[in-house]
Parts: C-alpha cells; sequence; structure tokens
C-alpha cells in the first residue's frame, strides 16, 4: 500500500542556492562566534587605554601615617614569625644536611630495590636453566627410546622377511611334491 505525500516529486526538493547560502550563512557565524569575543575584548581595552592617556589623572597627595590602623602590642606579636624570611646559615645548614640524608636515604631504597629485583631476576633464569635441563633429559630419554625402537623395527623387518622367505621355500618345496592349494588333507604318519 503506497502512500501519497502532499508535495512530494520535484517541487519539495531544496533549491541548491538556497544550501549554498544557509551553510555560507552557518560558516560566517561559526567565525563570527569563535573570533568575536576575543576581537570585543582586546577593542575594548585598546579604547580603554586610549581614553586614559588622553584623559591623565592629577598625582594624588597622601599624607598617610606609616603606622598601621591596628597594631599589635610586640609582647603579643610573634617574632619568629618576621625572623622566617631572613637567612640563617645554620637553619640553612641543617636542611642542606637534611635534604642530603634523604637523598642519601632515597639512593640507597633504590639501590635495594635494584639488587632485590636483580636476585629475583637471578632467580628465575636459574628455575629456567633447571627447567631446560629436565626438558633436555627427557628429549634425550625420548631420542633413545626412538632409536631402540628403530631398530626393533629394523630387526622385526629383517625376522619377517627371513620367515617369509622361508615360507615361500617351504611352498615351492610341497608344490614340488604334489601339494595344491586349497586342499587341506591330513597325512597320517602312523
Amino acid at each position: 500500500m503506497a502512500i501519497n505525500r502532499v508535495g512530494s516529486g520535484a517541487s519539495a526538493s531544496c533549491n541548491p542556492a538556497i544550501v549554498k547560502m544557509l551553510i555560507t550563512f552557518i560558516g560566517i557565524s561559526m567565525v563570527g562566534y569563535l573570533i568575536g569575543p576575543p576581537l570585543y575584548w582586546h577593542l575594548l581595552e585598546a579604547l580603554h587605554r586610549s581614553s586614559v592617556a588622553a584623559v591623565s589623572c592629577p598625582v594624588c597627595n597622601c599624607d598617610c601615617d606609616s603606622q598601621p590602623l591596628l597594631s599589635i602590642p610586640q609582647v603579643l606579636s610573634n617574632g619568629s614569625f618576621t625572623d622566617c624570611a631572613k637567612h640563617d646559615p645554620e637553619v640553612s645548614g641543617d636542611t642542606e644536611k637534611n635534604f642530603v640524608e634523604l637523598l642519601s636515604e632515597e639512593l640507597k631504597l633504590r639501590e635495594a630495590e635494584a639488587l632485590e629485583s636483580q636476585q629475583r631476576a637471578d632467580m628465575a633464569l636459574l628455575e629456567a636453566k633447571k627447567l631446560t635441563s629436565q626438558y633436555q633429559k627427557e628429549a634425550d630419554k625420548c631420542n633413545s627410546g626412538m632409536e631402540t625402537c628403530e631398530e626393533a623395527r629394523e630387526k622385526a623387518e629383517a625376522a619377517l622377511l627371513a620367515q617369509k622367505q622361508q615360507s615361500e621355500m617351504w611352498e615351492l618345496r610341497a608344490k614340488q611334491r604334489g601339494w595344491k592349494e586349497g586342499s587341506t588333507k591330513s597325512v597320517n604318519t602312523a
């Protein structure tokens, strides 16, 4: 069952010129969206700088007291806080010693880890060598068994060949003495 749509066919297709204009408009809008805000702020700063340069403020003449509005009494103030920024050679030396101790401790730890890792690698290598030796022994046993089996097969083939030759010889003798194939008479030797 077919459904007829209103406006289907050639009249409902899009005009290529309209599609091109729509894509162009979308592209220009995206470029404006990406470039617009930074350009706006740069222009705003440039305008602000030019207006500030044209209208300069007179220099402020402040007659301020060098004391802060709220002062802490010397008894309550912590003098070590103000001394914190001063360079103390003893503290610097201790800090350097602590730093050197930390570095040497870190090096010792890394050396111990490397040694432990090396020992694990050596143990794994030793285990691999043991397994390789064991597999090599088993392979040698297997090869030896195969050689033994091959020798026994060759001996059995030779024995079978000899038995066939002997059977053919006895069959030939029997035929020469009158034996016929298919007749089986029992011969009494009494």
